[in-house]
Parts: C-alpha cells; sequence; structure tokens
C-alpha cells in the first residue's frame, strides 16, 4: 500500500468491489475519503505500507433474552466498521483511536492487569493471552483506527474492536489460518476475564463470522453456531436509539433471568433450557404458587422465542421473507406482552413502545420489534429498500436524526481489506 494507490481509489476496481461487499452499495465516495484519511494519519506515524482490516458491529435479529437460560439466538453483522490501518513493530502494541487516548500493551506481559478493568489495553491482552495459551503466534503492530459503529444503540463497539485484534494477530502471524469461532473465544476471553465484564459468545460470534449467525447456546462453552448468508437485499434496516437512560435500570434486566430461572428451579433444574415445554404447562396451576405471572409469561415467552429463532432460521435459509418477517414481528410482540421489556416498570416515560407503536403505523414498515436489553433505547425496524427514506424521515423529527441509522447485514465478517 502506498499514496499512489490511496489517492486513487475511487478508480480502484479492487478497492470498489470490496466496499460493495462491506458496506452495501452507494457508499463508494464516503468509505474512500475515510480510509484515505485514516492512511494518511497513520503514515505520518509510521511510514508508508499500512495496510487494512475491518470488523463490523452487529444486530440481534431474533432471541430476545433467552441466551443466559442456554436459549438460542440469531444474530448478524452489519455494515458499519470499526477501520484500521496497521504495520508491524516490535514487542507491542499500540493502537491509537482517533478521538481516544493511545492504547499501549507490552505482550510479554499477558497478565490480568485488574486496573485494566473497562480499558482497551485489557482486551488487547487478553486476546493475545488467550491465543498464547491455545498455542497461536502473537507480535507487534501498530494500529490507527476510525469507528462507525455507533455507540448507545447496541451494536457492540467493544466486540467489533476485540475480533478487529483477533484478525490482525491472524492475519499477521499466524498466515490467516485461525477459525471464526476461535477468534470470537479469544474476543470473548478478553472481555471476560480481562475486561472485567461478563458476557456471552453472541457479539464475538456474529462479528468474526459474518452475515447471520444462528447460536444455540445448550452448551455456553462450546455453542452450536451456524452462519447463514443474508438473503434479502430489498430490505432495508433501522436502528432507532429512542433514548432513555439505562443506569437505573439494572435490577429490570437482572429480573428477567432470575424469574426464568426460578421457574427453572421449581423443576429442580438451573436453567429453563431443560425445563420440558409440556412439562411446564402440565405443572402451571402448581408452579403459579411459587412463582408470580410475570416469571411464568416471561417463561413462556423463552420456549416460543427458542421455536420462533428456529423458523426464522429456516427462512433465511430458503429465503422465505414473508415467514421471516412474520417471526420478527411475533418475537417483538411476545418482548412486549410476556417478556414485558418494552419499559420499565410503572414509567411514564416510554420511547421503545412510542417508536415500536409508530413504526406499526407506518406503511413502509415490514416488520419491528426491541432490539437487546430493552426498557430503555433501541428499536429495530426492515423496510423496504427503496422507501427506507420516508421512514427515517419521520424518526429523525421524534428521536432526533443522529439517533436513527439506516443499515444492511455484511456477509462477511472481521477481515482484512485487500485493495
Amino acid at each position: 500500500m502506498d499514496s499512489t494507490i490511496i489517492n486513487s481509489l475511487i478508480e480502484n476496481k479492487k478497492f470498489l468491489d470490496n466496499c460493495e461487499l462491506l458496506y452495501g452499495k452507494g457508499n463508494e465516495k464516503y468509505q474512500a475519503k475515510r480510509y484515505k484519511n485514516l492512511y494518511q494519519i497513520h503514515s505520518k506515524t509510521y511510514g508508508e505500507g499500512g495496510v487494512f482490516y475491518s470488523s463490523p458491529g452487529r444486530i440481534e435479529v431474533c432471541g430476545n433474552h433467552t441466551d443466559h437460560n442456554n436459549g438460542k439466538v440469531l444474530c448478524a453483522s452489519i455494515s458499519v466498521d470499526t477501520l484500521a490501518c496497521v504495520t508491524p513493530q516490535e514487542g507491542k502494541i499500540t493502537i491509537a483511536s482517533i478521538g481516544y487516548p493511545v492504547v499501549d500493551v507490552d505482550i510479554s506481559d499477558l497478565n490480568v492487569h485488574k486496573d485494566e478493568y473497562g480499558k482497551s489495553e485489557g482486551l488487547v491482552r487478553g486476546v493475545c493471552a488467550y491465543y498464547v495459551k491455545n498455542g497461536y503466534k502473537i507480535g507487534g503492530f501498530a494500529a490507527s483506527t476510525t469507528s462507525d459503529v455507533f455507540k448507545g444503540a447496541g451494536v457492540s463497539s467493544s466486540a467489533s474492536f476485540e475480533v478487529l485484534v483477533a484478525e490482525i494477530l491472524n492475519q499477521m502471524f499466524n498466515n490467516g489460518q485461525i477459525d471464526a469461532i476461535t477468534k470470537a473465544k479469544a474476543a470473548h476471553l478478553a472481555e471476560s476475564e480481562y475486561f472485567g465484564k461478563p458476557c456471552g459468545l453472541l457479539d464475538q460470534c456474529a462479528i468474526a463470522l459474518g452475515g447471520v449467525s444462528f447460536i444455540d447456546f445448550k452448551s455456553t462453552k462450546n455453542p452450536k453456531v451456524q452462519s447463514i448468508k443474508w438473503p434479502f437485499d430489498d430490505l432495508a434496516i433501522v436502528l432507532t436509539n429512542t433514548g432513555g437512560d439505562h443506569c437505573n435500570l439494572t435490577g429490570e434486566y437482572a429480573a428477567i433471568r432470575t424469574e426464568m430461572e426460578n421457574v427453572a428451579k421449581f423443576f429442580n433444574v438451573t436453567k429453563l433450557r431443560k425445563v420440558k415445554e409440556k412439562q411446564f404447562y402440565d405443572s402451571l396451576t402448581t408452579l403459579r404458587t411459587v412463582a408470580s405471572d410475570r416469571a411464568v409469561l416471561r417463561a413462556i415467552h423463552y420456549f416460543d422465542e427458542n421455536a420462533r429463532v428456529d423458523t426464522a432460521a429456516k427462512a433465511l435459509k430458503n429465503s422465505k421473507k414473508k415467514r421471516f418477517l412474520e417471526m420478527i414481528n411475533a418475537s417483538g410482540e411476545s418482548s412486549l406482552t410476556l417478556l414485558q421489556n418494552c419499559y420499565p416498570s410503572g414509567a411514564v416515560s416510554q420511547p421503545i413502545l412510542l417508536g415500536l407503536t409508530l413504526s406499526k403505523k407506518n406503511n413502509v414498515v415490514k416488520a419491528c420489534r426491541v432490539h437487546g436489553g430493552g426498557f430503555a433505547g433501541t428499536i429495530i425496524a426492515y423496510t423496504d429498500k427503496n422507501l427506507v427514506d420516508e421512514y427515517k424521515k419521520e424518526f429523525d423529527i421524534v428521536f432526533g436524526e443522529k439517533n436513527v441509522f439506516i443499515i444492511g447485514v455484511r456477509n462477511v465478517g472481521t477481515c482484512k481489506v485487500d485493495i
């Protein structure tokens, strides 16, 4: 890579092909400017020759609040990314992310540092530690990064960063031989043990694999993962951060898991996945004497949602758009009425419910549902691609232009970008 190539990206067929693959059609000028600016920033410090890597964000497609009880989910990588320009160096990893302090990690020390909890240094060190422990090679590099993986909408900017580090090490020191699930596991360990944030494997798998990921968490250590190519190029996806404060919602989130597990305990098991659905329904009368009706309803959501994930996955594989959208709408309705995570208990501020109601009244919307944890924050809507601007215009007015994002599913996970 040199300045001659970087200054002529818009005429570079390889770049244009990769641009369409990673970001969809119509983004060439924006991405060419973005790549050029990042290369120029990086080369001022590290000279010519930087190589590009791209790591997407992710969305939850179906499977709301099922993973923590060993359930099933569909998630997908999306057409926004953390973009890096990378150069080899000795002995340490240096990452300069535009707008953030420089991350500097001595890779000869791979111990957990508790003072790095919540910091990017912990994520870098954790990925390196996983690789070394599992017999892979690591080495030093310097990276400059920029990201349009928007924060506050539940698209996993931290996992995008972790898997990016895993892929750079994979390509630079392991001949690109490390598979996507191994990279996801390295990123998961980094976030759980070195960053101090216990999490599942969902985010990292979606970002490493690309496309839509079907994940069955029956075994949390070795979940069953299958990658499905997104077949619906005529659908646009809109994420809207409807607002609301998550700071006081920890109890609301925790109650979902606790109540589901309380139902499981009635059957002398720890997770709902181990409860037979027929046994659950046959025991309702007695169950209601020891568990709340809300807990029972949330358990019903769990059983139904696992079945919806299976159906939606089959619809994706067979390009059955109508059936897929039916499952998304059914998931949204279940989250609202059974799971009850579309607004906090007793709250008069209900931005998620407002967003969903307005979406259902908009004729261009084919399906919509709460996105992620719920109670406050994000909804997801699917529209015809050629009519999406009409929907966005309405939601820009209600929720603010900076909170409404048009995205697409990206069928390529974290990767080196050859231009």
